[in-house]
Protein backbone atom coordinates (compact mmCIF):
# COMPACT_ATOMS: atom_id res chain seq x y z
CA UNK A 1 0.00 0.00 0.00
CA UNK A 2 1.55 3.50 -1.19
CA UNK A 3 2.43 5.08 1.91
CA UNK A 4 -0.34 7.95 1.99
CA UNK A 5 -3.17 5.05 0.96
CA UNK A 6 -3.14 4.23 5.08
CA UNK A 7 -5.31 7.50 6.11
CA UNK A 8 -7.79 7.55 3.06
CA UNK A 9 -8.06 3.92 3.52
CA UNK A 10 -8.70 3.88 7.33
CA UNK A 11 -11.69 6.80 6.56
CA UNK A 12 -13.02 4.45 3.63
CA UNK A 13 -13.02 1.75 6.41
CA UNK A 14 -14.83 3.22 9.06
CA UNK A 15 -17.24 4.88 6.60
CA UNK A 16 -18.30 1.34 5.12
CA UNK A 17 -18.97 0.28 8.75
CA UNK A 18 -21.63 2.58 9.13
CA UNK A 19 -23.00 1.79 5.24
CA UNK A 20 -23.80 -1.62 6.14
CA UNK A 21 -27.19 -2.27 4.34
CA UNK A 22 -29.37 -5.56 4.02
CA UNK A 23 -27.71 -8.77 2.85
CA UNK A 24 -28.78 -11.74 0.09
CA UNK A 25 -31.54 -13.94 1.72
CA UNK A 26 -29.54 -17.68 3.56
CA UNK A 27 -26.32 -15.31 3.63
CA UNK A 28 -24.43 -14.68 7.15
CA UNK A 29 -22.48 -11.73 8.13
CA UNK A 30 -19.18 -12.53 8.79
CA UNK A 31 -16.18 -9.81 10.24
CA UNK A 32 -13.31 -11.06 8.49
CA UNK A 33 -12.65 -13.66 5.59
CA UNK A 34 -9.48 -15.29 5.03
CA UNK A 35 -9.20 -17.31 1.59
CA UNK A 36 -7.42 -18.67 -0.62
CA UNK A 37 -9.07 -19.60 -3.67
CA UNK A 38 -13.20 -21.11 -3.04
CA UNK A 39 -13.51 -23.31 -1.20
CA UNK A 40 -10.47 -22.92 0.66
CA UNK A 41 -11.85 -20.23 2.21
CA UNK A 42 -13.17 -19.28 6.32
CA UNK A 43 -16.86 -18.70 4.57
CA UNK A 44 -18.50 -19.67 1.93
CA UNK A 45 -18.69 -17.59 -0.87
CA UNK A 46 -22.85 -16.97 -0.43
CA UNK A 47 -21.52 -15.11 2.99
CA UNK A 48 -20.83 -11.08 3.20
CA UNK A 49 -17.94 -10.14 4.59
CA UNK A 50 -18.56 -6.45 7.08
CA UNK A 51 -14.98 -5.95 8.16
CA UNK A 52 -11.84 -7.27 6.21
CA UNK A 53 -11.37 -9.70 3.45
CA UNK A 54 -7.76 -10.88 3.46
CA UNK A 55 -7.43 -13.61 -0.08
CA UNK A 56 -5.40 -14.48 -2.55
CA UNK A 57 -8.39 -15.51 -4.72
CA UNK A 58 -11.49 -14.07 -2.69
CA UNK A 59 -15.20 -15.02 -3.58
CA UNK A 60 -18.42 -13.40 -1.42
CA UNK A 61 -20.98 -12.10 -1.64
CA UNK A 62 -20.59 -8.32 -0.72
CA UNK A 63 -17.90 -6.35 0.72
CA UNK A 64 -18.14 -3.63 2.75
CA UNK A 65 -14.95 -2.32 4.40
CA UNK A 66 -11.46 -3.49 3.24
CA UNK A 67 -10.96 -6.23 0.80
CA UNK A 68 -7.59 -6.86 -0.11
CA UNK A 69 -6.23 -9.42 -2.18
CA UNK A 70 -4.96 -11.22 -5.44
CA UNK A 71 -8.12 -11.74 -7.20
CA UNK A 72 -10.77 -9.76 -5.26
CA UNK A 73 -14.03 -11.09 -6.49
CA UNK A 74 -17.79 -10.13 -4.83
CA UNK A 75 -21.06 -11.53 -6.20
CA UNK A 76 -23.03 -8.24 -5.26
CA UNK A 77 -22.19 -4.68 -4.09
CA UNK A 78 -18.79 -3.75 -2.67
CA UNK A 79 -18.64 -0.70 0.10
CA UNK A 80 -14.72 0.37 0.89
CA UNK A 81 -11.41 0.02 -0.44
CA UNK A 82 -10.48 -3.10 -2.39
CA UNK A 83 -6.66 -2.81 -2.85
CA UNK A 84 -5.13 -5.45 -5.44
CA UNK A 85 -4.09 -6.81 -8.66
CA UNK A 86 -7.48 -7.88 -9.66
CA UNK A 87 -10.65 -6.21 -8.34
CA UNK A 88 -14.14 -7.71 -9.84
CA UNK A 89 -17.90 -6.19 -8.36
CA UNK A 90 -20.39 -8.30 -10.54
CA UNK A 91 -22.52 -5.51 -8.60
CA UNK A 92 -22.47 -1.97 -7.49
CA UNK A 93 -18.77 -0.30 -6.09
CA UNK A 94 -18.88 2.64 -3.58
CA UNK A 95 -15.90 3.74 -2.56
CA UNK A 96 -11.95 3.01 -3.87
CA UNK A 97 -10.85 1.00 -6.08
CA UNK A 98 -7.42 0.13 -6.55
CA UNK A 99 -5.92 -2.65 -8.10
CA UNK A 100 -4.13 -3.38 -11.46
CA UNK A 101 -7.65 -3.74 -13.37
CA UNK A 102 -10.83 -2.74 -11.52
CA UNK A 103 -14.17 -3.64 -13.28
CA UNK A 104 -17.90 -2.69 -11.61
CA UNK A 105 -20.83 -4.16 -13.68
CA UNK A 106 -23.13 -2.39 -11.37
CA UNK A 107 -22.84 1.13 -10.97
CA UNK A 108 -19.66 2.77 -9.56
CA UNK A 109 -19.49 5.26 -7.90
CA UNK A 110 -15.42 7.01 -6.22
CA UNK A 111 -12.25 6.70 -7.17
CA UNK A 112 -10.90 3.79 -9.57
CA UNK A 113 -7.42 3.76 -9.99
CA UNK A 114 -5.42 1.10 -11.90
CA UNK A 115 -3.92 0.54 -15.24
CA UNK A 116 -7.52 -0.68 -16.54
CA UNK A 117 -10.51 0.19 -15.20
CA UNK A 118 -13.84 -0.64 -16.32
CA UNK A 119 -17.53 0.19 -15.37
CA UNK A 120 -20.71 0.33 -16.50
CA UNK A 121 -22.17 3.36 -15.11
CA UNK A 122 -19.62 5.58 -13.36
CA UNK A 123 -19.86 8.84 -11.51
CA UNK A 124 -16.46 9.85 -9.57
CA UNK A 125 -12.95 9.34 -10.85
CA UNK A 126 -11.19 7.16 -13.32
CA UNK A 127 -7.21 7.37 -13.56
CA UNK A 128 -5.65 4.45 -15.54
CA UNK A 129 -3.91 3.58 -18.74
CA UNK A 130 -7.17 2.69 -19.63
CA UNK A 131 -10.65 3.72 -18.71
CA UNK A 132 -13.76 2.31 -20.47
CA UNK A 133 -17.32 3.04 -19.04
CA UNK A 134 -20.67 3.32 -20.83
CA UNK A 135 -22.26 6.06 -19.06
CA UNK A 136 -19.73 8.93 -16.65
CA UNK A 137 -20.63 11.54 -14.82
CA UNK A 138 -17.20 12.93 -13.62
CA UNK A 139 -13.73 12.86 -14.55
CA UNK A 140 -11.52 10.05 -16.61
CA UNK A 141 -7.54 10.87 -16.65
CA UNK A 142 -5.85 8.15 -18.67
CA UNK A 143 -3.65 7.32 -22.17
CA UNK A 144 -6.79 6.26 -23.72
CA UNK A 145 -10.82 7.18 -22.40
CA UNK A 146 -13.68 5.82 -23.86
CA UNK A 147 -17.47 5.88 -22.52
CA UNK A 148 -20.63 5.64 -24.21
CA UNK A 149 -22.63 9.06 -22.50
CA UNK A 150 -20.31 11.29 -20.41
CA UNK A 151 -21.08 14.39 -18.15
CA UNK A 152 -17.91 15.72 -17.23
CA UNK A 153 -14.01 15.71 -18.69
CA UNK A 154 -11.57 13.35 -20.29
CA UNK A 155 -8.16 14.18 -20.22
CA UNK A 156 -5.57 11.67 -21.99
CA UNK A 157 -3.85 11.27 -25.58
CA UNK A 158 -7.13 9.55 -26.79
CA UNK A 159 -10.95 10.26 -25.47
CA UNK A 160 -14.03 8.92 -27.19
CA UNK A 161 -17.02 10.02 -26.12
CA UNK A 162 -19.14 7.57 -28.57
CA UNK A 163 -22.87 9.58 -28.23
CA UNK A 164 -21.10 12.72 -28.51
CA UNK A 165 -22.42 14.48 -31.75
CA UNK A 166 -19.73 16.51 -32.48
CA UNK A 167 -15.98 15.96 -31.87
CA UNK A 168 -16.94 12.79 -30.09
CA UNK A 169 -12.91 11.86 -30.78
CA UNK A 170 -10.62 14.50 -29.34
CA UNK A 171 -6.61 13.89 -28.34
CA UNK A 172 -5.82 15.65 -25.07
CA UNK A 173 -9.58 16.44 -23.63
CA UNK A 174 -12.76 16.27 -24.47
CA UNK A 175 -15.65 17.22 -22.30
CA UNK A 176 -19.71 17.09 -22.24
CA UNK A 177 -22.03 18.81 -19.91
Amino acid sequence: MRPYHAPIAAVLLALSLFAAGPSPVHAEVRPVQLAIWPPLQVFPPEDTIHGVRLSLYGLNQEVQGLDVGIFNRTLGKVVGLQYGIIGYAEGDFTGWQDNMINVSEGKFTGLAWGLGNSCNDAEGFLLGFVNMTTAMNGFQLGFINYTRRLHGLQVGLLNIVKDKEQLPVLPIVNWSF
